[in-house]
């Protein structure tokens, strides 16, 4: 039978567990013959120290005493012991077990010779105190106390305050008799005598157990109910494209790995203009259907390619880095411009004093990084390379040395590495570099929490395109899906950029 799974017999047997344990420990409370309990608990164990004018001996009357206390000698301990009826039945001085010794029971104290007992019994209880001043009386025999057979109605007790010879560990206090249909216990509450316990052992025995349960119920419900990520898909997929994009994706690759069993998401990224064609020619290669690969483009790609159809997934944010050796962090549109038309050679021009020549590391012409640059800040192309190592002018006519680098992580190595360098990365890869700073454009500074206000212009949306539309149960589409509405969007935010499904991002990704 279908429902007959470990899942269901495991619900089902601890269900039935606890249903088993509340029945039985009822009964055992209501209905089991031995429910009679005597119990005594240490509520003072302490010295005592004798004052040099103390009398030889004291005797403290008070209702309920029958045996005087001697004088406490140096080494004297006062233990204070409290004998209670615990449970519902009354007690009677005939439920105590026969014996030879008349009393009812026998406490002792180790090694420890009894000096003293005196017994107290609160104010009104006038058959306790009678049962305790009866023959034979409380009294005390070398290490023993020596306790009549008292009747305690339920939530009755007294106290007994001892005076031994020396200390005695709480262990070594034993209470020794017997209670025909029931039993006599130590009980280790702390409990104030004006208060009752607040669970007894019966409700604190239902409780456990049916809290296992309960909670053992819920993890199975839970784990059974819970639904994978958004129509998670088995295959192999590929994501190609932008090398800014490149680390949330990847973060999120392996999320989505983990998340849905039998599938595997392959991050190859060589920039967004080499995703595109990458897409393109494995799209063209597939006789019928989608290919299983999603090509990643800061902003819109090139013309072209109608095949391609787009998806918005976040808005990046970008940024000039400047290395450490230029005392500059703001720059204006125009002097940027200025730098890369080649009219600002040497940035004494913008720092009087500072003699260094202007060095530009840039993109090579894939990256989407270096386009946005050139769309949303130059208006115009950058110039054209004229080194190949960074360091040495190939081109003599050249006004300004401009190399260009595969990698956003290279363009941040060399400009920390080079004095007088200037170049471009996405916005969290320059985070913790040392030797390079992060310039402001017109005073403004890139913020995710300011996009679309504060009119920083080097941004860009993050488009992902596939080979037209890929079917809705394909791991192309619970891919794209996971990462721009389901637990991708964590991931996109925490890499800096702002996922275009939520209320602001689908203001900013809609004004473009």
């Amino acid at each position: 039978m279908e429902w007959i799974t470990a899942e269901n017999v495991i619900a089902l047997g601890t269900a039935v567990l606890g249903v088993l344990v509340s029945v039985g420990v009822v009964w055992l409370d209501r209905f089991s013959p031995q429910r009679k309990r005597l119990g005594y608990r240490v509520q003072l164990n302490t010295p005592l120290h004798r004052e040099e004018n103390q009398d030889s001996e004291v005797m403290t009357v008070r209702e309920g005493e029958v045996v005087g206390m001697a004088a406490p000698a140096n080494g004297s301990t006062l233990v204070l012991l409290r004998i209670e009826n615990d449970r519902d039945l009354d007690i009677s001085s005939d439920d105590y077990g026969a014996s030879t010794d008349p009393h009812g029971l026998r406490i002792t104290f180790g090694d420890r010779t009894v000096q003293g007992v005196v017994a107290t019994v609160p104010a009104g209880w006038v058959s306790v105190r009678d049962d305790l001043e009866r023959s034979p009386k409380l009294g005390r025999n070398g290490s023993a106390v020596l306790v009549p057979k008292v009747a305690l109605e339920r939530g009755q007790y007294f106290k007994l305050l001892v005076q031994l010879s020396g200390g005695v560990a709480d262990r070594d206090i034993k209470v020794d008799g017997s209670l025909h249909g029931g039993a006599i216990r130590r009980n280790r509450s702390t409990t104030p005598d004006d208060k009752t316990a607040r669970f007894s052992p019966t409700a604190r025995t239902v409780t456990i157990v049916l809290t296992a349960c309960v909670v053992a119920l819920a993890a199975i419900i839970v784990r059974e109910q819970t639904p994978p990520p958004v129509g998670c898909a088995r295959g192999t997929l590929t994501v190609t494209g932008s090398t800014a994009f490149a680390p949330a994706v990847r973060e999120v690759a392996e999320k989505y790995e983990r998340d849905c069993e039998g599938s595997t998401v392959i991050v190859d990224v060589h920039g967004s203009t080499a995703g595109i064609r990458e897409l393109a020619e494995a799209g063209a290669k597939k006789a019928k259907g989608s290919p299983a690969v999603v090509a990643l483009s800061d902003g819109r790609k090139p013309g072209g390619y109608p095949e391609l159809r787009e998806s918005m997934v976040a808005v990046s944010l970008f940024t000039l880095v400047l290395n450490d050796g230029i005392p500059v962090d703001d720059l204006t549109q125009e002097q940027i411009r200025g730098l890369y038309r080649g009219e600002i050679t040497n940035w004494n021009q913008l720092v009087p004093g500072l003699d260094r020549p202007v060095l530009l590391v840039s993109r090579d012409a894939n990256s989407g990084t270096r386009q946005v640059f050139q769309r949303r800040v130059l208006n115009r192309n950058e110039p054209a390379n004229s080194s190949q190592d960074c360091v040495t002018r190939d081109d003599p006519e050249a006004k300004v040395i401009r190399c260009e680098l595969d990698s956003t992580a290279q363009v941040l190595a060399t400009v920390a590495r080079l004095p007088g360098a200037i170049g471009y990365a996405e916005l969290r890869a320059s985070d913790g570099r040392k030797g390079l700073h992060k310039v402001a454009v017109d005073g403004r500074r890139p913020v995710v929490d300011e996009i679309g206000t504060s009119g920083y212009p080097y941004r860009e949306i993050e488009y992902a395109y596939t080979w037209g539309r890929p079917p809705a149960d394909s791991l192309t589409a619970s891919f794209l899906t996971y990462l721009g509405r389901g637990s991708g969007q964590d991931v996109i935010l925490t890499h800096g950029h702002l996922p275009c499904a939520t209320p602001k991002g689908l203001r900013v990704c809609g004004d473009g």
